[in-house]
């Protein structure tokens, strides 16, 4: 069984790699267009594909379907409110980023505002995806693989602590690899690859489960058991105890998911490399689609696996490596490994190329080597890059032991996500709003939320009146003081977007219509599992 089940996994493996070379080894690797941005030559199929699996890494798969697993419907939140924050994406924020030309988020406050924010948001993002980021992903990566391929009995190494700390070397260094030597297009294709059979895994795995459910009686047989045994699993309104209360829907937990997918460095930058707006707003709201399909292969196999281990005395965050190992067969379970790996691979090194690419454009040429080539900026890059993924494979190992993944990554991230997204929107709302207003949302911001979760005696105030609202009461407080200097002490000229000439702005006929259905589905999706 582990013969077969490795076989199928390094051949799939193998496969990605080899296509994705193939079809990527003539690209620019050289200048910071080609490396950086793909040479703004990405299609909607590609975009749409690298935004998917960029998103769908392991502390989704794993920490999404563990939270599940111990809350049940209701954290399909992460998937379903995503959907209306990417049609934000597609139609106001994706047709100012290419107005600008830009090939990272700071850029754009640099034009909005001055080179001071741009730095200030150059260090946040670049210590958040070191500390936050990317040691999430390696961690919650080894841990699904882990149980998935049962590396303990594969290896014969018994000690936890031994192979958590392997496995995290050995995915960090092969993701490493991809994301320095290759650029964000050896990124996009192999994600776009590896998208593909993530998602056929992903509904493999949810018709096995139900088969086992039902004991081989059926999909449909399998369904209605669950409903009858956890009818409370299945309702999409979380309740106040859980990690996602419906009212929550409408505060933190929609400006996260506004900030993940619109602000975020680490997801928009295939978007920035679009080759026309037509073509980005098709991408985007392709991904809407995908996203709307997210709870059945990223919610539902963690309630199928309460149903089936709870009884077993499982960890939540161990329950879909166990529910693979043991519903699928072993040729399959080693394909599905593959894509995990790949998935793992395509987050982390999304995240490490956003990370160079911060790093290069953002602090090497702007701050400590104005005049330097691209080749010398590249050059830079990969060795920074270098740098931070041995960062991460240190830290990665330390984060064993936290009761929610998922939970934990939402809640880490909101420190940085809320301030951006705050200094995002005024900026691009504003003409007057001055740069000194960003900067104390940005550092202010950063603090109010990283006393309000461990500083005392501020630390009660999130559970008083829970960590989401929380921050979204921080997010309406940094608004209100920007808009409040920039009514004291504005610019004194109104700022002015320049439209850089980068890219072709004719938007995409269908972006509107579109976008309004899939808001609707989201309606109905909740609507559907209201009380169940």
């Amino acid at each position: 069984m582990h013969a077969l089940t490795l076989a199928s996994f390094l051949f799939f493996t193998g496969l990605v790699a080899l296509i994705t070379w193939r079809l990527t080894r003539r690209d620019d690797h050289e200048s910071t267009s080609g490396y950086f941005l793909a040479g703004r030559t990405l299609t909607f199929p590609l975009i749409a594909g690298s935004l998917l699996m960029t998103n769908l890494s392991t502390e989704q798969m794993v920490g999404l379907n563990g939270a599940a697993f111990s809350d049940g419907l209701s954290v399909m939140a992460w998937e379903v409110v995503a959907v209306i924050a990417l049609v934000a994406l597609a139609l106001f924020f994706l047709p100012r980023f290419l107005r600008s030309g830009i090939a990272t988020l700071p850029q754009l406050l640099a034009i909005r505002f001055d080179a001071g924010t741009q730095l200030i948001t150059n260090v946040i993002f670049l210590i958040a995806y070191a500390v936050i980021l990317l040691p999430i992903i390696l961690y919650s990566g080894a841990m699904g693989l882990q149980g998935m391929l049962d590396l303990q009995g594969l290896t014969g190494i018994q000690s936890p602590t031994v192979l958590l700390w392997l496995t995290v070397w050995i995915v960090g260094i092969i993701g490493a690899i991809y994301a320095l030597f290759g650029g964000l297009r050896t990124v996009a294709v192999s994600d776009t690859l590896n998208g593909v059979g993530l998602l056929v895994g992903g509904f493999v795995i949810v018709y096995f489960g139900l088969q086992a459910v039902s004991a081989d009686g059926g999909l449909l047989e399998g369904w209605s058991i669950l409903k009858e045994s956890d009818p409370d699993k299945l309702n999409s309104i979380g309740g106040p105890e859980q990690q996602v209360p419906f009212f929550t829907l409408f505060t933190g937990v929609f400006l996260i998911n506004l900030f993940y997918w619109t602000t975020n460095q680490q997801i928009i930058q295939r978007t920035f490399a679009a080759r026309t707006l037509a073509e980005g707003q098709k991408g985007v709201l392709l991904t809407g689609f995908f996203k709307l399909l997210g709870p059945l292969y990223l919610v539902l196999p963690g309630i199928i696996a309460y149903h089936l281990y709870a009884d077993q005395g499982v960890r939540a965050d161990e329950a879909y490596g166990h529910l693979v190992f043991n519903v699928l067969p072993p040729y399959l379970t080693g394909f599905f490994a593959a894509v995990m790996v790949g998935a793992i691979l395509s987050s982390f090194n999304s995240a490490l190329n956003s990370t160079t690419t911060i790093f290069s454009l953002g602090i090497y040429k702007g701050v400590l080597k104005k005049d330097a080539s691209d080749e010398q900026v590249v050059r830079a890059g990969k060795v920074f890059g270098w740098i931070m993924a041995i960062v991460t494979m240190t830290i990665a190992p330390l984060l064993a032991g936290q009761e929610s993944l998922f939970g934990y990554l939402q809640k880490m991230n909101a420190i940085y996500f809320i301030p951006i997204l705050a200094v995002v929107i005024v900026g691009l709302l504003t003409k007057r709003v001055p740069p000194m207003a960003a900067k104390v949302a940005l550092v202010g911001g950063c603090l109010l939320i990283a006393a309000g979760y461990f500083v005392p005696p501020f630390d009660k105030l999130p559970l008083i009146i829970h960590e989401f609202h929380f921050v979204a009461g921080v997010f309406v407080l940094l608004v209100a003081v920007m808009l409040l200097i920039g009514r004291l002490r504005p610019r004194d000229t109104d700022w002015v977007h320049e439209y850089s000439g980068d890219v072709d702005l004719t938007p995409w006929k269908g972006a509107v219509p579109a976008g309004i259905v899939l808001v609707v589905l989201v309606v109905i999706i909740y609507a559907a599992f209201a009380g169940t």
